[in-house]
């Protein structure tokens, strides 16, 4: 592995300001995925920023106005250990605690999670049916990109040169709400899911009143299937509903063969997890009342 420094700063504006001195210089939140690769030499730089120490990336909290707020260097062990994040959105924890094994879970963050813009990524698409939006700066000021727009291909995503993700941003749950992540892995732990799916729905009168859905790893970024959710707005709560939305998420995909599955088995995966995490967000917005 190449030498590098290595700095900690202890605030934003001194991280941006190294960050922006600094072009090649890259950003520790956890180091799960950096050090392997800059051991590998699939990355190198002769700057590393340790992001950890900053207040604003290691911000967890929630009020029923701004909704939650979680800072880009919060480990996943952080945030489904959260009581906040387990009472208003416990489907974040769950995803939070089937990234990697205990160990990863210790360091990696949602947020390097989703900076990583893996097709694969099993936070991103119920970040995507949450809502979320990011927070990101730079020397030259801020603005939000909502998270179904930040990844543009596989391992790139939308900020620009000096720009950092601050935090995420999800609004509060409204009444009759629900939300799931599932995901098929050939084992059960530590596997990069063969296809996934997120969704999240409010429930009104037995009826569908919003709904969102995501896909991961069948297509070149997690996938924002805004038509499969749309058919759901004004429909009964039922079987057909269901299977109609399952049958569109299916459609949008656009997965390759690879060693973990085929095209068809992919799209039919998206059919059966799509089905099957609407059933547990349903099951969820109904169990809430």
């Amino acid at each position: 592995m190449k030498w590098f420094d290595y700095q900690a700063p202890t605030t934003l504006a001194n991280t941006l300001a190294l960050f922006d001195s600094h072009p090649g210089a890259y950003l520790l939140a956890g180091g799960t995925d950096l050090l392997v690769q800059l051991r590998a030499g699939r990355k190198q730089t002769d700057l590393v920023l340790d992001i950890k120490h900053v207040a604003e990336l290691n911000e967890i909290s929630f009020d029923v106005a701004d909704g939650l707020t979680l800072g880009a260097a919060v480990s996943c062990a952080q945030t489904y250990e959260n009581a906040a994040v387990k009472t208003h959105h416990p489907s974040l924890a769950e995803v939070a605690s089937i990234i990697g094994g205990i160990q990863i879970q210790g360091r990696a963050s949602i947020g390097g999670n989703l900076c990583n813009a893996a097709p694969s990524a099993d936070a991103i698409p119920l970040l995507i049916a949450l809502s979320a939006k990011c927070r990101v700066a730079s020397s030259k000021g801020e603005r939000q990109i909502a998270v179904e727009d930040f990844c543009i291909a596989p391992g790139k995503n939308a900020m620009l040169p000096g720009e950092i993700l601050v935090s995420l941003h999800l609004p509060a749950p409204k009444k009759g709400s629900g939300a799931s992540y599932l995901r098929f892995t050939p084992r059960n732990e530590m596997d990069i899911a063969v296809a996934g799916v997120g969704a999240s729905i409010v429930l009104e009168g037995g009826v569908f009143k919003h709904a969102r859905i995501a896909l991961a790893s069948v297509a070149p970024r997690p996938l924002f299937v805004p038509v499969a959710g749309d058919s759901l707005i004004g429909k009964p709560v039922n079987v057909e509903s269901i299977e109609a939305a399952a049958e569109l998420a299916k459609g949008a995909a656009t997965p390759i063969t690879d060693m973990r599955g085929t095209v068809e088995y992919r799209r039919h995966l998206c059919a059966v997890l799509t089905k099957r995490a609407l059933e547990a967000a349903v099951k969820q917005a109904q169990e809430a009342k």
